[in-house]
């Protein structure tokens, strides 16, 4: 298994624990539920985080290997797991060294951790690997803004924002990395919302894309 230590955010993953409640109250679970609305088959969840994306996953998903790095979140996310209508298994493992065979997956899910992988395209990159030819990703990310002036202000503090957010970057431009991974995007919804008090509204996508044939 991976060596796992550089992802361990404690501190952080307390706070998350509170705030991830509040944020689903303020539109995350809409959006949650929209995100994964229609997936079939065998699917891989990366960054499952304490899981609140189990409740929303449809009965046509027969099995969901959710793949969380951080021990505390990791933890939450099995006892969450416990309730959640479809078989769901948490491992240990992340996104840049998926402990998932190849081309075993029928979709693949990103759900507000693209923006703290430390390597996006080898987190792409192995989502191909392990997703079949035509597979589905589904992806909810926030991301930079559309505004020149806004990204600007995003890159200033990101380097702060990253360390206070266990490396979430404010300022990527996940769409342009998902086609650069090879992916065809077939489906997204760019919008803005305020998950979470006493931050402004900011962009966010909400997607699928499909894995070469």
């Amino acid at each position: 298994m991976s060596d796992l230590s550089r992802f361990q955010h404690p501190r952080f993953a307390r706070t998350y624990e509170r705030l991830s409640v509040e944020s689903d109250r303020r539109g995350t679970a809409a959006h949650r539920a929209r995100a994964l609305a229609g997936l079939e088959g065998r699917v891989v969840e990366v960054g499952a985080g304490n899981g609140r994306n189990f409740a929303h996953y449809p009965a046509t998903v027969t099995e969901v290997i959710a793949v969380e790095p951080e021990d505390r979140l990791r933890a939450m996310a099995a006892h969450a797991a416990r309730h959640a209508p479809v078989p769901v298994r948490v491992v240990a493992g992340h996104a840049e060294d998926l402990p998932v065979d190849a081309a075993s997956r029928d979709a693949a899910v990103a759900s507000l951790v693209l923006c703290s992988v430390p390597d996006l395209g080898r987190a792409l990159a192995e989502l191909r690997r392990v997703l079949r030819p035509g597979g589905e990703l589904r992806f909810f990310e926030h991301v930079r803004s559309a505004s020149p002036l806004v990204g600007v202000f995003q890159d200033l503090i990101t380097p702060l924002w990253s360390v206070a957010g266990a490396g979430c970057h404010l300022n990527r431009d996940t769409a342009a990395a998902i086609r650069g991974a090879g992916f065809e995007i077939e489906e997204q919804d760019r919008f803005a919302y305020a998950p979470v008090p006493m931050v402004p509204r900011h962009a966010h996508i909400l997607g699928r894309a499909r894995s070469p044939s």
